[in-house]
């Protein structure tokens, strides 16, 4: 615990020092951070696009597609702009209450994308395990109302977690050794008791990504069982889970890497930290649409097809009728 004194004056403006033990080579951050900012925002922007023009993708799965991708569309935009202008001008600088909804729609967000993970886990179960039940339970109207609970605990854990914050003092430094505002890397600098913060902090990673991480496990152990059980068809469906298996494997690392580095003894250097918990917003912001554009044939079909039509310039009316031909 830090001591306090009621003299001393709380800072409300902090300093995000990131990667600074790099000094003169820190703006050549800027080249590969900023091709992965361009990367997320182009191919979540093209996934979500199709999913919502193309009728035949606007079934429960690629609905939960389509929020991912929003998500990840949206989170680089939440910090990401900011750290390359501090890469190339040194403009590092933000408000406390910048700070607070910067850490609000991360975690907000990264909350969200595991529950997403989950619903997928579940469209997965009904129609590989239940079949017949598999309309009943996942129609559009009835998927929703099942949707709005994780959201609501979400919101609700990961607030109390930036309230706690925001009522903290930091009276010793004003300078965040991160990129972006993530919850202990403020509250760490904080002179009072943070013993709330942590627990809070804790419950928030138990009670949302980790028992949502435990349920999708629960339900893919039931999958394949349920599979090989059967005997029929088995690599088809274990094809179809393979996508969802990546995408919960990487995060999954990559969260707990950066969660557990604040809260044990490891040999970590300060730079390693901030690349592993922006590699854990990012790399998933990027590569989700690939993955789910590659491996998932609905959507993959849906993109070569409008690449082909693209190509298709007619200069006589034969052409045009060959090209209609094509297009139908």
């Amino acid at each position: 615990m830090k001591n306090f004194s009621a003299q001393n004056i709380s800072f409300t403006d902090f300093k995000l020092n990131g990667f600074y033990s790099l000094e003169e080579w820190r703006p050549f951050l800027f080249i590969p951070f900023f091709i992965m900012f361009i990367l997320s925002i182009f191919a979540n922007s093209i996934l979500i696009y199709f999913i919502i023009s193309q009728r035949s993708l606007h079934s429960p799965m690629y609905v939960l597609i389509g929020i991912l991708a929003v998500g990840d569309f949206i989170l680089p935009i939440l910090f990401l702009p900011h750290m390359l202008l501090s890469f190339l001008f040194n403009w590092n600088g933000i408000s406390l209450t910048g700070c607070l909804i910067q850490m609000f729609g991360l975690h907000f967000l990264g909350a969200l994308h595991s529950t997403v993970l989950l619903w997928m886990a579940i469209d997965h179960y009904f129609a590989i395990c239940r079949p017949l039940y598999y309309h009943k339970y996942m129609e559009l109207s009835n998927f929703l109302k099942f949707v709005v609970f994780p959201v609501i605990r979400n919101a609700a854990f990961v607030m109390s977690v930036v309230i706690l914050a925001g009522k903290l003092s930091f009276c010793e430094t004003n300078v965040i050794d991160h990129c972006f505002c993530e919850h202990m890397a403020l509250v760490q600098l904080a002179c009072g008791d943070i013993s709330i913060n942590n627990l809070v902090g804790l419950l928030t990673v138990f009670l949302v990504p980790s028992a949502d991480v435990l349920i999708i496990i629960a339900s893919y152990v039931v999958i394949f069982i349920s599979v090989f059980k059967s005997g029929k068809g088995h690599m088809k469906a274990i094809n179809t889970c393979i996508t969802h298996l990546i995408v919960i494997s990487v995060t999954l690392i990559l969260a707990m890497t950066s969660f557990l580095s604040y809260r044990t003894r490891n040999n970590f250097s300060s730079d390693s930290h901030v690349f592993i918990s922006t590699m854990y917003i990012l790399f998933p912001s990027c590569f989700n649409p690939i993955i789910y554009g590659v491996r998932t044939t609905e959507i993959r079909q849906t993109f070569l097809k409008f690449i082909n039509n693209v190509k298709v310039f007619p200069k006589s009316k034969e052409n045009m009728d060959v090209a209609l031909n094509i297009m139908h």
